[in-house]
């Protein structure tokens, strides 16, 4: 784009510069050196002086003023040009910068994330994402762990209860027998007690 506005004001000025020159051998025959040339050719001598009629020389100085005339509205045309180009130019540079202004932003917004309202790298929605992912991982291992050793302790505790639980039974049934064997001896004991008492 900044190499053709250059090559675009290079086409105009050439263009304007073809132009001017038609336009100046349309209206003149000659330039106005030629016109003088033609002048001093075509005037009588006498001694070292030339003798030019009245008429050419207004025809050649209304000549003149018409050129330049001409090159004064060529110049006019060309300022106006110049300003029309200038301003051209400066509103293809505002809106070269307001489109790079806009390009920038959509590249922004192509490389980043929209984040609860705030623009992100992908790189660091990335980083932000799996670390995300590895805390969670992490903390599944650690109730994974965690579980399963609540889960052997809570075994270890029910095998304990079992255990305690039998050698309760256990008890109960080897106090229960001794309780009955006591309760014979006790039996026996009267018995004889009574044995004995009645002889």
């Amino acid at each position: 784009m900044n190499r053709t506005i250059p090559s675009l004001l290079l086409l105009v000025f050439l263009s304007i510069q073809i132009t001017v020159a038609q336009n100046n051998t349309a209206t003149e025959p000659q330039t106005i050196d030629g016109q003088f040339e033609k002048l001093l050719k075509t005037s009588n001598n006498f001694e070292d002086y030339k003798v030019i009629k009245k008429y050419k020389i207004n025809q050649l100085r209304e000549n003149t003023q018409k050129h330049i005339a001409g090159l004064n509205t060529k110049i006019n045309e060309l300022e106006g040009n110049i300003n029309t180009l200038s301003s051209e130019i400066f509103q293809l540079k505002t809106s070269l910068g307001n489109t790079q202004s806009t390009l920038e932003n959509t590249n922004k917004e192509k490389d980043s994330m929209n984040f609860f309202g705030t623009l992100m790298s992908k790189g660091g929605y990335n980083a932000m994402v799996w670390s995300i992912a590895g805390v969670l991982l992490l903390g599944l291992l650690l109730f994974i762990f965690k579980f399963k050793n609540s889960n052997i302790l809570t075994r270890k505790a029910h095998k304990k209860l079992d255990e305690v639980e039998i050698n309760f039974e256990d008890y109960k049934r080897k106090s229960l027998e001794k309780e009955q064997k006591m309760g014979r001896q006790l039996q026996d004991e009267r018995n004889k007690l009574a044995k004995a008492l009645k002889a």
